[in-house]
């Protein structure tokens, strides 16, 4: 037996039912467009070999499209209403059992997932979008690439390159675990309700070896919190308080790893940063 899909009415009757409104304070906005959760699975290039860590699932339409390759699912959510009936929406359209399991809880603060999935796939909630990434990342070496549907504006942070007018603290530390790349359009009409923003797909691919240990990447990110804090500030300016307390000690610091002290944050590429870090840890 086939999974099949949710369609757009149903979505509306299996949310009435629920009692579930979409809101702006969880940042939930539902696909009511097979052909978009398809898209999504597509760009991911799941296969019936992974296993799959799903955030946010809602009322399940992009869960049963990952299914539908022959999957296996991890989905967290932190609606309890919803995590609690995705598994009869799953079993109503055709998924055999075992091949989903639902993780009731807050994304920011699971730290363990069963069947540990390799590949991470999402409609993430537009307000906690970066730090659910980052701490995905962090918290699960295993998750070696996946797609996510995010604001327009963050998919391109996440995806910019050193230089670049948007390049920021979500850029340089998304680019800590691999590389990022935008992955396709997403029309406002396929969500319900319509947001007043754009979306788009981000990609990434973690990279095969992890850049150091956890108090290196601390020391990372504490100097990129630093130096995008004050992004109109020279280097030397915006680092003087995590880097010897004056622009003199912090320019010396800079000199050594290497660095001119009078770049700015945006020209520093997650490299330049560890560098820094590993120089004066």
């Amino acid at each position: 037996m086939p999974v099949t899909l949710l369609g757009a009415a149903e979505i509306r009757s299996l949310a009435a039912e629920l009692d579930v409104t979409p809101t702006k304070k969880l940042g939930q906005n539902f696909v009511v467009d097979a052909n978009t959760v398809r898209k999504i699975v597509t760009s991911a290039k799941v296969s019936d070999a992974d296993r799959v860590v799903e955030i946010g699932p809602g009322l399940g339409s992009l869960t049963l499209a990952i299914l539908e390759t022959g999957a296996r699912v991890t989905a967290v959510e932190i609606d309890h209403r919803l995590a609690a009936h995705l598994p009869a929406t799953a079993a109503g359209h055709g998924v055999p059992e075992g091949r989903l399991t639902v993780v009731d809880a807050d994304a920011l603060r699971v730290t363990e997932l069963p069947g540990e999935p390799t590949v991470l796939v999402a409609n993430l909630p537009y307000n906690v979008s970066v730090p659910v990434l980052l701490h995905f990342l962090e918290t699960f070496p295993y998750l070696r690439r996946g797609v996510v549907m995010v604001q327009a504006e963050v998919a391109e942070r996440l995806a910019a390159p050193p230089g670049s007018k948007v390049y920021g603290s979500p850029s340089a530390k998304a680019a800590w675990y691999g590389a990022w790349r935008l992955a396709g359009t997403v029309s406002r009409q396929v969500f319900w309700p319509v947001p007043n923003v754009d979306s788009l797909l981000v990609a990434f691919e973690r990279a095969d070896e992890p850049r150091g240990d956890e108090a290196l990447r601390r020391r990372t990110f504490e100097l990129i919190d630093a130096a995008f804090g004050q992004r109109r500030k020279m280097l030397r300016q915006a680092l003087s308080s995590v880097l010897g307390g004056s622009a003199a000690a912090a320019a010396a610091a800079l000199e050594q790893a290497g660095i001119d002290p009078t770049l700015r944050g945006e020209q520093l590429s997650i490299d330049d940063f560890e560098r820094l870090a590993a120089s004066v840890h």
